[in-house]
């Protein structure tokens, strides 16, 4: 089947689907769908997966303890890799170690590989997860997301140097690799098979339950409302925004990981470059506060209210919100770095740890800026507005220009744009390593994935979000335990390529 006539089919079944949810009410529908998921599930999945035990005035869910320790194991395990080894990853990315005469099995680059995982990270959350984290924790909690992400770093470079590690290399040269092939065939090694099958087989269940909601339904939803705000459209027309926008996915994800690849490697650069181009220029509008702003920001995370509430605001609202932030431990990004042309897994390790700094470090530090400049985030302005997320983040560029406004939806929609095609790429491998290799079963999941655009642009979920994010945040359960009986391999990885490199092994090309 040709790329025009999937796209056709992709558009006719969200026409149809659209339809439908029209002629039965909108709100009924979503109603509906939220009662059923409810009655099939309950409350009992979300309600573990975001357990929280009370910590002063506040709650702290102990899956986010679960996935800030791991940062901090392995920032300690690797001696502080993320750092000795910064040079040397930004030389592996601009193919500084790329032989051009010789072919590396896999599809992409480490540049396109980084973009397509970066495309999954840098979100909607960069802007209305930063935007609630402020809210809770206040300025201080720009102090604690920094610090997270810088060992979220360590995380990263793990689990990606795994994932091409352990990836499957098919016949036709395509790659499928991710936590699902290093749980199960790295433990196996280790002489635990089906521990590691039962850990990769719930990891994959989750990747899909997390695909299609979190990076799907509520990036469609959240994208239509800022330009429905913004552009002052009818909700009604919530149903055409969708199925253009599911032609445009379907467009990109149909040609598989080659494609995508190509499309992130161009979009995720300029998103990145106009969204930071906008802060800066309400950083450089405001440069006279910039000192104060930063004496706030590490002042508040040491007071009482701060080390609380901004830890929890960093943590809490900076990993189970939107933001996801950099997504280090949960896994998904492994799953893109796999694809890579390279024979050197620790290459691909080196240059994922990039990610959580870009993310984090640098694009939610520019949002926690523009807001605390602001002054949108003061208390007695937050209780008369009641703003927070994206609305706080808004606000906060319209104190420079209104018309940043129409830039940010912009912005929103690129985000969500591109988040959607990457968490399509780890939902397909997830399906295909539950039900095998196939045109015709790859089709499938592309098909439902376009088709859950649309109905996430048109109409409202409570529960089926709150459970499609305990989803993704499951999968960082089963994907760390695999990391911690593994990372010994990572350390023999690593430790022999760097040898390499240091004794002239392996050259500069460039």
């Amino acid at each position: 089947m040709n790329n025009k006539w999937i796209v056709a089919l992709t558009l006719l079944l969200g026409s149809v689907s659209a339809q439908a949810a029209e002629m039965s009410g909108l709100e009924t529908f979503s109603a509906h769908v939220d009662n059923t998921m409810k009655a099939i599930f309950g409350d009992y999945f979300v309600n573990i997966i975001f357990y929280s035990v009370p910590v002063g005035d506040a709650s702290f869910p102990l899956i986010v303890g679960w996935l800030l320790i791991a940062a901090l194991v392995f920032t300690f395990y690797f001696g502080f890799i993320q750092f000795r080894q910064i040079k040397l990853s930004i030389d592996i990315v601009r193919g500084k170690y790329t032989d051009p005469n010789k072919k590396e099995p896999g599809e992409v680059s480490h540049f396109q590989a980084l973009t397509t995982a970066l495309s999954g990270t840098v979100g909607l959350g960069n802007i209305a997860g930063v935007g609630a984290a402020l809210a809770i924790g206040g300025p201080g909690a720009t102090f604690w997301m920094i610090i997270v992400g810088l060992f979220g770093m360590a995380t990263k470079f793990v689990e990606c140097t795994l994932g091409v590690k352990y990836r499957t290399i098919l016949p036709s040269g395509a790659v499928s690799g991710g936590p699902m092939y290093y749980l199960s065939r790295g433990l196996a090694e280790r002489g635990m098979p089906g521990f590691g099958k039962f850990l990769a087989v719930a990891f994959a269940l989750m990747t899909i339950i997390g695909c299609v909601g979190a990076g799907n339904m509520f990036q469609g939803n959240q994208s239509f409302a800022i330009l429905s705000s913004t552009f002052d459209i009818p909700n009604e027309y919530g149903v055409f925004f969708g199925i253009g926008l599911a032609i445009l996915v379907g467009m990109v994800i149909i040609g598989g990981m080659p494609r995508i690849a190509t499309v992130t490697e161009k979009v995720v650069p300029f998103m990145a470059a106009l969204y930071i181009g906008m802060s800066l220029i309400v950083i450089i509008a405001n440069f006279g506060q910039l000192g104060a702003a930063f004496g706030e920001i590490f002042s508040g995370a040491f007071t009482g209210a701060g080390v609380a509430g901004g830890f929890v605001g960093a943590l809490i609202q900076g990993l189970k919100r939107a933001t996801f932030s950099n997504e280090a431990g949960v896994g998904s990004a492994a799953i893109a770095h796999s694809a890579v042309k390279t024979s050197e897994p620790a290459t691909e390790g080196l240059v994922a740890f990039l990610e959580p700094f870009i993310d984090t470090v640098v694009i939610c530090t520019m949002t926690a800026l523009v807001i605390t400049l602001s002054g949108v985030n003061d208390l007695a302005n937050l209780q008369s507005q009641a703003l927070t997320g994206v609305d706080l983040t808004r606000a906060a560029f319209m104190e420079t220009s209104p018309i940043f406004q129409y830039f940010l939806a912009i912005a929103v929609v690129l985000f969500a744009f591109s988040t959607m095609i990457s968490w399509s790429y780890y939902g397909l491998k997830a399906w295909t390593y539950l039900f095998g290799e196939g045109d015709t079963k790859e089709l499938i999941f592309k098909l439902i994935f376009c088709l859950f655009v649309i109905i996430g642009a048109t109409i409202k979920f409570g529960f089926v979000i709150d459970f499609s994010d305990a989803g993704i945040f499951a999968m960082s359960i089963f994907n760390i335990i695999g990391l911690y009986f593994l990372m010994p391999v990572v350390k023999q990885e690593v430790n022999s390529f760097i040898a390499r490199v240091k004794s002239g092994e392996i050259k500069k090309f460039k």
